[in-house]
């Protein structure tokens, strides 16, 4: 049996235990590894810049910057990594900008335990996540 590559995400979200609760999820997979946190836009960015990272999550409401400017800002410099979006918030109109963006997914924080690693499966396997 073959063995797959070890994915690196870098997880972002302004609350350390929304953070913590993502990297435990994503832990559970050995395939998996999370290669940073950030706490903000701002912080999103360089690290993402430094870890190179092979995706990336971002909370949308986000201080110093928020998820749909670093979003942005990560599409321009690093249009190759996926982005997905880990929100609170929902809606058709959140939807379609993180479509205009470029970002690949969705998911409700409410239903991260659930759709989480099938987000991040999608995204590898270049699909979009708009459950």
């Amino acid at each position: 049996m073959e063995k797959r590559a070890t994915l690196r995400i870098l997880v972002a979200d302004d609350h350390e235990s929304v953070r913590k609760g993502v990297c435990v999820i994503l832990g559970t997979r050995g395939d998996i590894e999370v290669c940073g946190e950030a706490a903000n836009g701002r912080e999103a960015i360089d690290k993402a810049q430094e870890l190179k990272p092979d995706l990336i999550i971002l909370d949308i409401t986000m201080p110093v910057l928020n998820g749909i400017d670093a979003a942005e800002i990560l599409r321009k410099t690093m249009p190759y990594v996926p982005i997905l979006f880990l929100s609170m918030h929902q809606g058709r109109q959140i939807i379609a900008e993180a479509k205009r963006i470029g970002v690949r997914g969705y998911v409700k924080k409410s239903d991260a335990a659930a759709t989480l690693l099938n987000a991040v499966d999608a995204l590898l396997r270049n699909e979009p996540f708009f459950p």
